[in-house]
């Protein structure tokens, strides 16, 4: 599976061991690659196995020779579940999917006596993890190591930022080797501290390219400088400080007034909100303006839509030509079972709104 395609992405084992299943970069045989890895691992995935998190995730636990926790109710996110898992399995790696399971998660805490002293690793992927929610996971669990990681079944890990209490942030990651920003033309890479809004790219072992599309794969995977890169589709810049600013999904974005806004920097800014329990933002068609940014919001139990509070706050985040130009107020976000978004519905539910 791929982020949102059904094309297969074919890796070479040795390539998967390394850069999807957090196998030594180093290691030449098995036995070296055993002798490095880590022992001890007692990994809880939240998402199903189908998703690429769960599945890596599950990987790597089993080739370091650790111990894979499945959840005793497995057809929903059980947050009674997670943390009686936790205690009881004494397990010490979390596997969560952004803001859809964190908020849940994080409800399930309150009020909670279960004793998570040796849950050690906290870590999101698949979806962004809003700094304010890694916050009141640091609140609960200030030992935790929160850990922001991106990748992609096209470029395997890529990413990760390490998260601190009073030092959350969403949406930027350190640089690390084979990491690069190329240019929108795909014609050259890009230096730090450059102005211009280019691909993140990633070069080094890579997949062989998508499963019987040649097309897809010239243009995922192309060659700039006589270097193979993997371009999985997100927008980024590399700063003069060495870090990499991600701007969102290119499918995702939506042009409005003859700009590009990328629907995850609204999404964080209206969720910063103490009331939103979550968001996902979408453009419907405007006379005005070509495309206009629409807000579909879940608030907690309780509250009443307040726009121009909401407003208030994403002010504090993102420029004002990125405000949405309406809210949709839902009591449900329709998400897929790993927790990602799904911005066709969020289109059709904004669009149905204006209509009625």
């Amino acid at each position: 599976g791929t982020t949102g395609m059904p094309k297969g992405v074919l890796w070479r084992n040795a390539d998967a061991v390394v850069e999807c299943f957090g196998g030594n970069k180093t290691a030449t045989t098995i036995d070296e690659h055993v002798a490095a890895a880590p022992g001890g691992l007692r990994s809880l995935p939240c998402p199903p196995f189908m998703h690429g998190a769960a599945h890596w995730i599950a990987m790597r636990t089993w080739l370091s020779g650790g111990t894979i926790i499945v959840q005793s109710v497995p057809e929903r996110l059980d947050p009674d579940d997670i943390w009686g898992l936790v205690e009881r399995e004494k397990v010490n790696f979390l596997l969560i999917v952004g803001d859809a399971f964190a908020r849940p998660l994080l409800d399930g805490l309150e009020g909670s006596t279960h004793d998570l002293s040796g849950l050690l690793n906290i870590l999101s992927g698949g979806a962004p993890l809003s700094a304010h929610l890694k916050e009141e996971f640091l609140g609960h669990m200030p030992h935790v190591m929160m850990v922001d990681g991106l990748g992609s079944s096209e470029a395997g890990g890529q990413l990760s930022q390490l998260a601190t209490s009073g030092n959350a942030s969403t949406g930027t990651f350190p640089w690390s080797p084979q990491n690069h920003i190329l240019s929108e033309d795909l014609t050259k890479e890009l230096q730090a501290g450059h102005e211009e809004l280019g691909w993140l790219a990633k070069s080094g072992r890579l997949a062989l390219g998508y499963l019987g599309d040649e097309a897809k794969t010239r243009k995922t995977y192309p060659v700039v400088d006589g270097v193979r890169y993997v371009v999985p589709g997100d927008r980024a810049r590399l700063t003069a400080d060495m870090v990499i600013e991600l701007h969102g999904r290119d499918s995702v974005t939506i042009n409005s007034g003859g700009e590009k806004i990328f629907a995850e920097e609204v999404e964080a800014a209206v969720k910063a909100h103490p009331d939103v329990y979550d968001c996902v933002v979408a453009g419907r068609p405007s006379e005005r303006w070509g495309n206009e940014v629409v807000a579909i919001v879940r608030l907690k139990e309780g509250r009443t839509p307040d726009e121009a509070a909401l407003l208030a706050e994403a002010e504090k985040h993102i420029a004002r030509y990125k405000f949405p130009k309406a809210f949709v107020f839902v009591p449900e976000i329709v998400r897929s079972p790993a927790g990602k978004a799904d911005y066709r519905w969020a289109k059709q539910t904004a669009v149905d709104a204006a209509a009625g």
